[in-house]
């Protein structure tokens, strides 16, 4: 039995047409031999009835403040919609299907409601299913704790969904379906010339992804990774051109440029009687699984930034522990990725040129292996990204 893992973002099912498409892939894939295991995200984007962002200001809308137990109970819903309605339309088709939630695919997760984390899945129901010729349209981005509560993963995870699925399937690939042609050189919504990524290395996709490139999350590439699970990144439109994720090293210097707005720039001014407890912030903060990046530490200044989603409870974590601070969010994260970059001479003098030359101004840096990343003003967001494109020759020739 050979079973592929096939999940469809929330522009691939937004309306009868579209699904239609997606339906034809599942097809297309049983006529090829494999047992598809279908993952749906919510329909649409934030304007849509069912999208999870709708759900959820519906439901703030009779009281602003919503706890993460009843959060999770409302974002959960959007999926579950969407995999009954592709159920019908897979059975327009005359193929047999099931909508399953995260509970009855065995998906099995810590307490942490909003952010939940995976403990193991108990794939019984699901291969019992598929092993009566039956199609399983599983709920994306969801599970239940041991203490039987309905939990969410981090936003994005629908994709981690397929891949611990594949894992615990032991799937041949994962096909991630979405509204753009797999990888690119940039975002083209703000690079006309941005190029497709045909390959890349499982390292190079999760600091994309990382970065700011919205087509897969990283943590399902990293499970893909420990379980050497190929991902195939797709157009639901256009079956011609596909971005194959594996471990194959890339011998290019730069793959790619990415970036991140929503953030939040932070400076914590500790005082000299009690920079030891200012230093604890970093562990409160890791406590309550708000990650932390271009971190800067001297005598009179802790600064670093988080994402943009966990500001509200950040904030409350500095008030109640009396931290003297500033955020500001007019901030963009530029950064160039690739896995040929490693030991290579000239990359960051190329990135301090291009930028400087384009009066664009640099307030932090940070750097790993393949990934070199900048912090710059939100105005110089696509003048950054342009320049950077341009000076590493990415775009078409």
């Amino acid at each position: 039995m050979k079973i592929v893992i096939q999940k469809f973002g929330g522009t691939s099912l937004q309306n009868s047409e579209i699904r239609e498409k997606a339906a034809l892939h599942i097809e297309n894939a049983i006529k090829s031999g494999f047992s598809p295991v279908v993952v749906v995200s919510a329909i649409g984007r934030a304007g849509n009835p069912y999208a999870t962002d709708t759900l959820l200001k519906t439901a703030t809308s009779e009281h602003n403040s919503i706890s993460p137990r009843e959060k999770d109970l409302i974002m959960s819903c959007g999926e579950l919609i969407s995999a009954v309605v592709m159920v019908q339309t897979l059975k327009q088709k005359n193929i047999s299907a099931v909508a399953i939630n995260g509970m009855q695919a065995g998906i099995i997760t810590d307490d942490n409601f909003n952010n939940a984390n995976i403990q193991r899945v108990i794939p019984d129901n699901l291969l019992n299913i598929i092993s009566k010729g039956v199609v399983p349209v599983v709920t994306g981005f969801q599970g239940i704790s041991e203490n039987g509560e309905i939990t969410t993963f981090s936003r994005g995870g629908s994709d981690t969904t397929a891949s611990i699925l594949a894992a615990a399937l032991n799937a041949e690939h994962i096909e991630i379906y979405s509204d753009v042609e797999g990888l690119l050189t940039a975002d083209p919504q703000q690079i006309e010339d941005a190029v497709h990524i045909p390959n890349a290395s499982y390292t190079e996709a999760v600091e994309m992804a990382n970065k700011g490139a919205n087509v897969i999350h990283p943590q399902a590439v990293q499970i893909a990774s420990q379980f050497n699970i190929p991902i195939k990144l797709l157009s639901t439109f256009n079956k011609d051109k596909v971005t194959l994720i594996n471990d194959a090293r890339s011998i290019r210097p730069v793959t790619g440029i990415t970036s991140k707005n929503k953030i939040v720039h932070v400076q914590i001014y500790p005082q000299k009687s009690d920079n030891n407890n200012s230093m604890s912030i970093f562990k409160t903060l890791a406590e309550n699984n708000i990650s932390v990046d271009f971190i800067d530490i001297t005598p009179a200044l802790i600064s670093f930034i988080i994402d943009e989603d966990f500001e509200d409870k950040f904030i409350e974590i500095l008030k109640q522990d009396n931290y003297n601070f500033k955020t500001e969010k007019e901030f963009s994260k530029i950064s160039v990725v690739g896995s040929g970059m490693t030991g290579m001479p000239g990359v960051m003098a190329k990135i301090v040129n291009a930028l400087s030359s384009n009066n664009i101004t640099i307030y932090e840096c940070t750097d790993s292996y393949t990934t070199i990343s900048c912090l710059v003003k939100k105005q110089d967001e696509k003048k950054a990204i342009t320049a950077l494109h341009k000076e590493f020759e990415l775009g078409r020739k």
